[in-house]
């Protein structure tokens, strides 16, 4: 069958695992295409009123997938640690999709619930094995071929890479070249993958960035082993998987010496972030170090951004000369 992934939310997380499974049972997978602006304007004519940018976009690339595929895969991510869940959205994604766009091609809609710990995942991808036809000699030969795949992604991208590099990357179409970060001003620039990485609705931020010889670090920089040191920082986590994530990445680079600041990427609307992104402002407030908000939607110009992190910039570089 022909599978349609589309390219956001845990598509930069999770795609490799995925692709890799389906891959390995036979079936063949479908990216939609990069966001544009024919993607955003179908999202948000589909979706709710109040739903944030990312979950309109999501409902865009639903829409060019239609034709394409026999089903669309949109897992209902649940939790993937213990005490930690995903924004409401994420849960009801399968609905949302189903009942907002006209003639949506069948949904796969496994349940990610890993609360009682990562080896569940096995169930799951054992139980959708089953659920496309595959034998248990099949099922088993998919899973090992999937998590190798993501164990490789994850190590790539906490060596410096972007998920579309380490993706090329392991599908052999890049050479791996070591990234130099010892020049230039260094900032951390922290949010939710699915709109850090999408150039479209951050209207080429990290390419913008590079272009200034900025060296930008970002979550999926910080092995996991390293954030967990973090846990305990707050009197009381918070309830979200990705807001952690961003939380204690945040504490993470604070604590990094090179980085001259840290800017957070929101989209609005999105209730989470509007927690995280005052936890965060206060958390670098007290550490001295230089804090710059940009709050993303469908309204969003290149121009308005580009000048922001241009005068952000260039304060970092006049502070870096005086110290």
């Amino acid at each position: 069958m022909k599978i349609g992934y589309p390219a956001t939310l845990t598509y930069y997380t999770h795609f490799l695992l995925w692709k890799s499974f389906f891959n390995s049972l036979g079936h063949e997978v479908i990216i939609s295409p990069k966001t544009s602006k024919n993607i955003l304007e179908s999202g948000v004519k589909d979706t709710v009123t109040d739903a944030c940018i990312p979950i309109k976009i999501l409902h865009g690339h639903v829409s060019a997938l239609k034709g394409k595929v026999d089903l669309v895969f949109i897992p209902r991510m649940v939790s993937i640690v213990k005490d930690e869940t995903f924004c409401p959205k994420f849960l009801g994604l399968p609905e949302m999709v189903q009942y907002s766009i006209e003639n949506v091609p069948k949904i796969l809609s496994p349940q990610i619930e890993l609360k009682r710990g990562f080896w569940q995942i096995y169930k799951v991808l054992k139980s959708l094995g089953q659920q496309l036809g595959a034998t248990k000699k099949e099922i088993y030969k998919a899973i090992f071929t999937a998590m190798k795949t993501q164990f490789k992604y994850e190590k790539l991208l906490a060596s410096g890479f972007f998920p579309k590099e380490a993706v090329d990357i392991i599908e052999g179409n890049k050479i791996p070249v070591a990234k130099d970060f010892s020049n230039g001003i260094s900032l951390a620039v922290l949010g939710y993958p699915y709109q850090i990485y999408d150039s479209y609705i951050t209207v080429n931020m990290l390419e913008n960035l590079k272009n200034m010889g900025v060296n930008t670090w970002t979550c999926e920089m910080v092995p996991l082993r390293k954030q967990k040191k973090y846990r305990k920082v707050l009197p009381k986590e918070l309830f979200w998987y990705y807001s952690n994530i961003v939380m204690r990445c945040t504490y993470y680079y604070l604590k990094d010496k090179r980085m001259d600041g840290i800017i957070h990427v929101t989209a609005f609307g999105c209730g989470p972030d509007a927690i995280l992104d005052k936890l965060m402002e206060l958390e670098c407030k007290s550490h001295n170090v230089p804090y710059l908000n940009i709050t993303i939607d469908e309204h969003t110009g290149e121009a308005g951004i580009l000048t922001r992190l241009e005068a952000f910039v260039d304060m970092l570089k006049i502070r870096r000369d005086l110290n």
